[in-house]
């Protein structure tokens, strides 16, 4: 038996509890994963409060991102005793996820812990992590170097925003941090953030175009602050966006783009080649500090994830959070 978060659907009415479940209820898969730390996701928040149609059928175990130790193995990858971790790839929305003890998953859905990381340590990191190296490798796969101008991170706060914050800056980039939490400017400047802006400015309608600012941003909110964030480039700046927290909009012109030379880079973290995500967990072992890793980090328990779920939904939850399945 093995305790997990379930969802069900029951009419119109989602229910999200704490259940224990028998092995033999697992989906199919080629591994078997002893679950150590999973982490709650945006998307999470979305399965588990059903505010949007995220999972794709139920019953369902959300959760994202997981990582642990393979218990059982019949795929040639992997062994028992290898610590492995999954981003993506439809787990927790098509495919039982990481918030429960145990997961059966495709062997070809792993990824090795990268020497140096714990478990608990790659899923403080998870998939918001993950997806902010993407991000970063986008910026660099389009020639935007430390030199070229500053950098904005909107949501600066969020798991993405901070983890990009701190790359960045690791990086020898010029960081400028937006967010609504502009009390908390000290943190993000400890992260690495050269300076702090309130996200008001970015989030109503804008100009088509506006004083060019920055070479480069990364953008988890999509909406109205995508639209002012592009129509704030400089000349041929390049625009990362990789979320929708603020909606899944684009109220823009084509006027950055034909007047400027702007590009637009999506960031997909699901589907991601199976190389570059390889690439992106080497950087990231490599790059992070545990210790500001640490600042940016929360830790919870099975039981305490529905509640959380809503207040990570509010935008007031700051960074990252783990769950300990075993707590």
């Amino acid at each position: 038996m093995f305790k997990a978060i379930l969802l069900n659907k029951h009419g119109r009415g989602l229910e999200a509890r704490l259940a224990e479940l028998d092995e033999s209820q697992l989906p199919e898969g080629d591994v078997t994963v002893s679950v150590e730390c999973s982490s709650l996701n945006h998307k999470d928040g979305l399965a588990i409060t059903g505010k949007s149609s995220v999972v794709r059928h139920y019953p369902m175990i959300p959760g994202i991102d997981l990582a642990g130790v393979v218990e059982s193995s019949s795929h040639p990858d992997w062994k028992c005793g290898d610590k492995v971790l999954i981003n993506g790839w439809g787990i927790g929305e098509s495919h039982w996820g990481g918030l429960a003890q145990k997961a059966r998953v495709k062997g070809k859905w792993l990824t090795a812990i990268p020497e140096g990381l714990s478990p608990r340590q790659s899923m403080a990191i998870g998939t918001a992590g993950y997806t902010a190296m993407l991000c970063v490798m986008g910026l660099e796969r389009q020639g935007i170097a430390p030199e070229d101008g500053e950098i904005l991170v909107t949501g600066a706060n969020g798991g993405i925003g901070s983890i990009a914050v701190t790359l960045l800056a690791m990086l020898g980039f010029t960081v400028v941090a937006s967010t609504g939490r502009i009390e908390e400017s000290a943190q993000l400047k400890a992260l690495g953030a050269a300076r702090v802006i309130d996200r008001q400015e970015f989030s109503w309608p804008g100009r088509p175009l506006g004083k060019e600012r920055w070479i480069g941003a990364i953008d988890s909110l999509g909406s109205h602050t995508l639209a002012n964030v592009c129509a704030g480039l400089k000349y041929r700046g390049v625009a990362i966006a990789c979320g929708l927290a603020q909606g899944m909009d684009f109220p823009a012109t084509v006027a950055p783009f034909i007047l400027r030379g702007i590009t637009l880079v999506g960031i997909d973290s699901v589907h991601t080649p199976v190389e570059e995500r390889k690439e992106a967990w080497r950087r990231l072992a490599k790059l992070l500090d545990p210790e500001k890793l640490e600042s940016v980090t929360q830790v919870i328990g099975l039981s305490e994830i529905i509640p959380k779920a809503d207040e990570l939904l509010s935008g007031w939850v700051r960074g990252r959070i783990v769950v300990d399945v075993h707590q």
